[in-house]
């Protein structure tokens, strides 16, 4: 007997709800499911499979719960189970990024234990041919170690919730890096927007063998082979030029490459230490000087370190005058793979002084292991994989994170994404539960204004979707980094989420968002923007508005003055403007100064007054 991977020690189910158990057995066999003082009886079908319903029940525990094979005796029994809220969490990797992957940002101390809140984090694979099953998914409560691989989001979102609410909170977390809102449609959304088609490296026929392997760690095997000896002879490998990725040089597969390179040190550096740098690194590393292991960044399957450079200390006993060897085994599971550079990031220093050798150039290179095609892009795989999984685990509602990778189709992101939301409340068969997302944080260089950016478009897209019933839109403005697309402030996303969950599902009297746009009038000159959630009254972060972008039938926006007016409009205007015509807020990649709040300090959305066409400046690579 086999149940459905969230059941196990530790689970949360959603309070108040009917509670659906699911898993396998033997054909046509009566199956017994037990949770406190209720029990339900079912019968498995021809292929094993069986589902049966719990009552809803009040929030409490710990309980038992028991699912008996009634023929041959067999059960599963599952403890520590409460019943409490019920949220999955689910995106790209601004939604996987762990609460460790934020330090040092708000989590300068560990959070407190907290066995009231409990995370399920779904596995990283991508398969063609999904399992019928999937083995257990573990329940961890908030507690050290644990805690830190907890999502940063998911995680400031239950605890807001868990502390207002005074019950248990489960989140399932299934998300993963990289993924475009087409991974996780099902084939009828899919069908519905044929004539959206993926940009870049994805390819929506492309064969996928399997997840890859995800482990970092240098094998006893490896080290046998001394192949980050100085002294291996390396003769016989081909050569590739770094900074670049190995996809870029002809090797279009995911894996784990070897590479080396001798570099020579003169003799008065030699018994130094060395610091070396190696540029970024796509995706994890295991770093030798000759021979010996000096660094490694990353584990498993996570994806969390594509752009984070490797700096390494090279310890004095281990440098030597003349030539010395560096060697670096590569895995990447996932697109591409390499020593990305840049190349002046990329080089050897000594701390007995003289001027940086350069590790920039030719390498030697030996492919290890060849994954394959390995793409959770794929249209629908992260959907057969991380979300069918799921159903139908009672639910009180999702939360999502995503976008950055759809900026390859940002006028048709909108669409597809509200597609996507209803596809998701029909597989699941609960109605339209609250579904709440992260509109896109300020990223790249700053600009006061950019009329072909592409990040304001999906923004939009983004905000529109709040006329999909029981939605809400946590603003992200002014929380992102110029030179970071994982922005480490994860804490005050997840508190914005937890807002519209608790005024808009829980009905606590909260002001659930910043301003959003409602409508605009042209007065003479003015032009009075109207917001929704002003709350307290309108401010400025600063001695006057910035941000406010005003234009007459030409099309052209310049920087305008605005004023609030009663604390619930803006007055947006130019002296030498008679006739507006359209506002902007916000409006670039990085909006630079754009500063409206509400009195509860929550930011405004960008927006838009106009529907006027806008000439994108696509972009080429995808954001992560």
């Amino acid at each position: 007997m086999k149940l459905g991977c969230l059941f196990g020690d530790h689970a949360v189910l959603q309070r108040e709800a009917s509670i659906p158990v699911w898993g396998w057995t033997k054909a046509h066999t009566e199956v017994r499911i037990t949770l406190g003082e209720f029990v339900v009886e079912t019968t498995s079908s021809a292929d094993g499979s069986f589902c049966g319903r719990l009552p809803a029940m009040p929030p409490g525990g710990p309980y038992e719960l028991i699912v008996t094979d009634v023929d041959s005796g067999e059960e599963v029994v599952c403890r520590d189970i409460w019943i409490g809220e019920v949220w999955l969490a689910s995106g790209q990797s601004n939604m996987d990024w762990s609460l460790k992957d934020c330090l040092p940002f708000g989590e300068a101390e560990a959070p407190p234990d907290n066995l009231r809140l409990r995370m399920a984090i779904m596995p990283r694979l991508p398969l063609s041919k999904p399992p019928r099953t999937l083995s257990a998914v573990p329940w961890h409560p908030a507690c050290i170690p644990e805690i830190w691989d907890f999502s940063a989001v998911a995680y400031h979102f239950a605890s807001d919730l868990q502390k207002r609410l005074g019950v248990v909170v489960g989140i399932i977390v299934s998300s993963r890096g990289g993924t475009i809102a087409e991974a996780w449609s099902s084939p009828e959304v899919l069908a519905e927007n044929a004539e959206i088609q993926p940009g870049g490296e994805i390819s929506p026929g492309s064969a996928m063998n399997g997840s890859g392997g995800g482990a970092n760690e240098m094998t006893a095997d490896a080290l046998d082979q001394q192949w980050a000896s100085p002294d291996f002879d390396d003769g016989t490998w081909p050569m590739m030029r770094l900074p670049g990725t190995w996809n870029e040089n002809g090797h279009n597969h995911c894996g784990v490459f070897r590479f080396r390179r001798t570099v020579y040190v003169p003799p008065e550096c030699a018994g130094k230490d060395l610091t070396v740098g190696l540029g970024c690194i796509d995706k994890h590393d295991v770093t030798f000087f000759n021979g010996e292991q000096i660094g490694a960044t990353g584990s498993g399957f996570e994806e969390n370190y594509y752009n984070v450079p490797r700096v390494y200390r090279v310890p004095w006993r281990l440098v030597r005058a003349g030539q010395n060897t560096i060697a670096v085994r590569v895995n990447s599971f996932i697109f591409d793979g390499g020593l990305v550079g840049p190349a002046e990031k990329m080089s050897l220093i000594s701390d007995g002084g003289g001027d940086p050798v350069s590790l920039a150039g030719d390498w030697r290179f030996q492919i290890e292991r060849n994954d394959g095609a390995c793409n959770p892009n794929d249209p629908g795989v992260m959907h057969a994989n991380m979300l069918l999984p799921l159903v139908p685990y009672a639910l009180r509602g999702a939360i999502w994170y995503q976008g950055e990778s759809n900026e390859f189709n940002p006028q048709e992101y909108g669409r597809l994404m509200a597609h996507m939301i209803r596809d998701w409340r029909r597989v699941w068969g609960q109605g339209d539960f609250p579904f709440y997302f992260v509109q896109l944080a300020n990223y790249r260089a700053p600009a006061a204004y950019d009329e072909a950016s592409v990040w304001p478009v999906l923004r939009e897209a983004q905000l529109r979707n709040l006329s999909e019933p029981n939605t809400g839109m946590a603003v992200a403005i002014d929380v992102g980094e110029a030179d970071n697309i994982h922005p480490k402030n994860k804490r005050d996303v997840g508190r914005r989420l937890a807002r519209w969950a608790l005024s808009q599902t829980y009905g606590l009297p909260i002001v659930c968002s910043g301003p959003l746009y409602a409508g605009m009038t042209v007065e003479g000159p003015d032009v009075r923007i109207r917001f929704y959630h002003v709350g307290g009254g309108l401010v400025a972060r600063g001695a006057s508005l910035e941000g406010f972008f005003i234009a007459e039938a030409d099309r052209v926006f310049y920087p305008a003055r605005a004023v609030i007016a009663d604390g619930k409009c803006v007055l947006v205007s130019h002296p030498e403007m008679g006739s507006p015509q359209a506002v902007r807020y916000a409006w670039a990649d990085n909006p630079e100064g754009c500063n409206l709040y509400n009195a509860e300090g929550l930011p405004a959305s960008p927006f838009r007054t106009d529907s006027w066409e806008v000439v994108l400046n696509l972009i080429s690579s995808r954001g992560r």
